[in-house]
């Protein structure tokens, strides 16, 4: 099979967004003409404006400082002008063949600089004749689509496994409200409860731990991608209160709001912004607490306080007024047990399904670099 050589400039020849751009960032739903990035998020929202609308598709827009890419078949309007348009020659390419080329293409990207003009179109690629073309962009689809159905039914399972977990949270705490177990105010179960300090913390490349909500999941902290403060800075976030091991943290504001954990034994933070430390007496389990907070009844009791609020927060003196069942200590115990036996199984399935999912990513990759062997020649 007769392979030709041809740098990615003349297959795709660049056009500059500037006559796209959109002019509002005024977005809505209703609105008909997406607005694009080549980055993750790809769809920025939709405009009502009518001109300045890309029409010639197919196309692939490119990320000018990231090389992240997108195929995009339908009418568009741009965020900026830190992307290229990219037109596809159908006379020597077929658009998916030369999009799914470019995604095994890896170049260093860490300097902020353009890419495309310096660096990419000047990469040559070995393209096959059309049939071929058509022939590989099939096979590649076939098994994508075959991928994206296994995808699915792990993203199921996360979902059901999330669903499973607030049952587990719910038939306990309901049993005692059935037990008609006298409830009282969070603010009497807590030797202490500080909010944190309203300030942005300034960030240092190493020193002391500062939490973010970020980090908070429903449990346990994540700190894969910690976040540090100056000694001096950490000093001056604990003068109300040093957090300790035990604490109980509890987001209160923003797209994760209602998001309670405990601080790991070991660890030493300050609080960062949008959460609030419980540290509560020598009558009540902390784990009790931080499951109940995790709970679908406060779930539900911080969205009638919050409404339908673009900007979604709960004050840390409704916090102290919310009611919890207070059983005695052994019986707390012994709920606390039972919670997390339950959801040690279902952490476990997770856990699997999140290797999973890291392998169809690996995996999408293993199909595209079998699809074109050969390689790049810079």
């Amino acid at each position: 099979m007769e392979l030709k050589e041809y740098e990615l400039g003349e297959l795709l020849p660049y056009e500059q967004p500037s006559a796209y751009i959109v002019e509002t960032t005024d977005y809505n739903d209703s609105y008909k003409t997406p607005v694009l990035t080549a980055g993750k998020s790809f769809i920025l929202g939709y405009t009502n404006e009518t001109e300045g609308i890309f029409d010639k598709l197919p196309v692939i827009i490119f990320d000018d400082f990231t090389t992240a890419t997108q195929y995009v078949n339908f009418k568009f309007k741009v965020k900026s002008s830190a992307m290229k348009i990219l037109n596809i020659n159908i006379e020597l390419v077929l658009p998916k063949y030369i999009f799914y080329r470019m995604q095994i293409i890896h170049i260093e990207h860490s300097t902020h600089k353009r890419y495309w003009i310096q660096q990419y179109s000047k990469l040559k690629v070995a393209i096959p004749p059309l049939p071929e073309q058509e022939r590989i962009v099939d096979r590649i689809e076939e098994l994508f689509s075959e991928l994206d159905k296994a995808v699915e039914t792990l993203q199921t399972t996360k979902q059901q496994l999330a669903v499973y977990r607030q049952a587990v949270l719910k038939e306990v705490f309901e049993s005692f409200k059935r037990k008609s177990i006298p409830e009282r105010h969070i603010d009497d179960i807590c030797d202490c409860i500080v909010d944190c300090p309203h300030s942005t913390p300034k960030w240092v490349e190493e020193g002391k731990l500062c939490l973010r909500t970020t980090n908070f999941r429903k449990g346990f902290l994540d700190l894969s991608k910690p976040n540090y403060v100056s000694d001096s800075t950490f000093e001056s976030r604990i003068v109300r209160l040093r957090p300790l091991p035990g604490d109980v943290l509890y987001s209160r504001e923003g797209a994760i709001l209602g998001i309670a954990c405990i601080i790991p034994k070991g660890l030493e933070v300050c609080l960062g912004q949008r959460m609030m430390l419980l540290r509560t007496g020598t009558d009540v389990n902390n784990r009790f607490l931080m499951h109940y907070l995790n709970s679908p009844y406060l779930n539900s009791v911080i969205t009638e306080n919050i409404g339908g609020s673009a900007s979604p927060h709960i004050n840390v003196g409704d916090i102290k007024k919310f009611l919890i069942p207070v059983p005695d200590i052994n019986e707390q115990n012994q709920a606390v047990q039972i919670i997390e036996s339950r959801l040690s199984v279902c952490e476990s399935i997770e856990q699997i399904v999140d290797t999973a999912l890291v392998q169809a990513d690996a995996m999408r990759q293993s199909i595209l670099k079998q699809a074109f062997e050969g390689g790049v020649n810079p």
